[in-house]
């Protein structure tokens, strides 16, 4: 099965090129050619990588970045013209994983984007799955089993869980959480983390005898 790549890229000319320089590797494309429906298309898509350019219509490059590393680690390469080195930190700095610099030599590009792939089939097989005792997510399968059994989330709920698995152990404050999950921006209620936290321990202690989330009282939430 082909891997798929979303291109987010306002010129035309060079989404096309692209395209058919990318399809003649064996990919499969998708293209968008504004920040907002890119967005849309990387989240409900199942994507392999996406090359994403920054100036872009309706939602740059960098907010569109951000949005999707609020749910996703899927491989990002940002594609642009500007060159700036501030430009490279801030992309670099909000998760992407690679920076190449309009115009660029095709060759190139396919080097980073085998690159940036093979680094995400590493981490797959590294971590594709957290654990607590009998308590298991699976990145890979969105899913969540205790002994066994699965436990139905919601996004939000298994997002929540997984940063607490990925912290095992450690105290995780519930602005730590909060910009983990709902992103630095967040404007609504402050006890959105203490709401999410009941309904998910509703469900894990429906299946498990022992508590898995614990309160530390002033500071914050853990699973040991």
């Amino acid at each position: 099965m082909p891997e798929k790549i979303l291109i987010i890229e306002d010129e035309e000319k060079i989404a096309r090129f692209i395209e058919l320089e990318l399809t003649h590797e064996g990919y499969e494309i998708e293209k968008s050619y504004n920040g907002r429906e890119g967005l849309e298309m990387a989240e409900k898509g199942h994507f392999d990588l996406l090359l994403l350019d920054i100036m872009l219509p309706e939602l740059n490059g960098l907010e569109v970045l951000r949005r999707i590393r609020k749910t996703s680690e899927i491989p990002i390469i940002m594609l642009t013209a500007r060159d700036a080195v501030t430009d490279k930190v801030s992309g670099l700095d909000m998760g992407a994983d690679d920076y190449i610099t309009k115009p660029f030599a095709i060759e190139e590009l396919l080097a980073r984007i085998r690159v940036a792939l093979k680094r995400k089939k590493n981490m797959t097989k590294e971590s594709a799955t957290l654990d607590a005792g009998k308590l298991v997510l699976d990145k890979n399968a969105h899913s969540v089993t205790f002994d066994g059994n699965p436990i139905e989330l919601t996004n939000r709920e298994f997002l929540l869980l997984e940063i607490l698995l990925e912290n095992k152990s450690i105290v995780l404050s519930r602005d730590t959480l909060l910009e983990k999950v709902w992103g630095y921006d967040y404007m609504g209620e402050t006890n959105v983390v203490d709401v999410y936290i009941y309904y998910l321990r509703n469900k894990l202690d429906a299946v498990s005898p022992e508590k898995i989330i614990e309160t530390v009282r002033g500071v914050g939430y853990i699973i040991k």
